[in-house]
């Protein structure tokens, strides 16, 4: 893929009119609060007074880390390939998630140290068995930036294809709260303690160790000084591979909902490298991982939802898709003052 080709516009006119509407509709003006502004933005990234979102993707990323060997995790890196099976299998929180949404779930496999195999309903795009330990050598080498930056390229031009409406990125990958720390720390300038948090479930000193690891990656790779190279280095073949697909749907005009901390980070990324494709980004949840609200803050994002969420997946992105859906109805749906015959202000 060309990161640096330009995204689409989102349209202005579809924006207007769909403002126009909701001061129109019988209710007190902003009483829907976030769902009026959801729908407006909806409008104008479809390109349609009337947004919809009746047909959602969902792909979920997964590939493993060399940083794991670090003691990052409180779960064995065996983990992210049987989740892989578990995914397709129907069995994951996102498995049941998509089914109830009726949205297409794909599961791309990037690399995972003990590689599950053929599996129905899963795409190889096996990259490596996993990244570099960043705090050697940089995570990835070009090839395998690419790689993983195209993948997440495919993704989106399977779901334009599909007629998606709403792309939905989501990743796994043991070791990968530690890699969007310190690709956080270096994007944002923050020291990683603040970034730092329990991921799969380390306690108080799995953090502090956690943040060690990250401060020797951080210095080991001090001297880069791009976005791109940040992800390379510090980054993972999902966390690229979501970085990729959202520069995608921008350029194909395609609405993405992001999902938490490590989907966020990749989001950054995203918009560090390529500015533009922050406006087709949506934002679902505000995670309970530490230094979630650091990032959205740096993205100027309002999520969705709090629910004190933190397992990846994209299950939390999912979960928003109901509120957007019922954002698109009311929009659409509910009667203008004139037509109902109520008085307005």
């Amino acid at each position: 893929m060309n990161l640096s080709e330009p995204c689409r516009a989102p349209d202005p006119a579809m924006e207007a009119a769909a403002r126009a509407r909701q001061a129109c509709l019988t209710k007190p003006p902003g009483s829907l609060g976030a769902l009026e502004s959801a729908a407006i933005r909806l409008a104008a990234l479809q390109g349609t007074p009337q947004p919809a979102l009746d047909t959602v993707w969902i792909s979920i990323f997964a590939g493993d880390h060399g940083v794991a060997a670090e003691g990052v995790s409180a779960f064995p890196q065996v983990v992210t390939g049987e989740m892989v099976r578990n995914f397709a299998g129907g069995g994951a929180a996102i498995s049941v998630l998509a089914r109830e949404l009726g949205a297409r779930l794909e599961v791309v496999n990037l690399g995972t140290v003990n590689d599950p195999g053929e599996i129905a309903g899963v795409r190889r795009a096996i990259i490596a068995a996993s990244t570099a330990n960043f705090c050697v050598e940089p995570a990835m080498t070009q090839a395998q930036l690419q790689a993983a930056l195209d993948a997440g390229a495919d993704s989106v031009r399977a779901a334009r294809a599909a007629g998606a409406q709403l792309f939905v990125g989501g990743e796994m990958g043991i070791a990968n709260t530690t890699a969007a720390s310190a690709l956080g720390c270096a994007l944002l300038g923050e020291s990683p303690a603040s970034l730092s948090g329990a991921g799969t479930g380390l306690d108080a000193a799995g953090v502090a160790h956690k943040a060690q690891v990250i401060a020797r990656a951080l210095a080991r790779h001090a001297a880069v000084d791009t976005p791109l190279e940040r992800l390379r280095c510090l980054g993972g073949f999902e966390i690229a591979a979501l970085a990729g697909a959202y520069v995608a749907a921008a350029q194909a005009g395609l609405p993405a909902l992001v999902d938490g901390f490590i989907s966020s980070v990749a989001a950054l990324a995203a918009v560090r490298i390529n500015p533009a494709c922050r406006d087709w980004l949506l934002f679902s949840h505000r995670s309970q991982e530490r230094g979630h609200a650091r990032v959205l803050a740096a993205l100027a994002a309002e999520p969705l939802i709090d629910l004190g969420l933190r397992l990846g997946e994209g299950s939390g992105a999912a979960i928003a898709v109901p509120l957007l859906r019922l954002a698109c109805a009311l929009h659409n749906r509910m009667a203008t003052f004139e037509q109902a015959g109520v008085s307005g202000a």
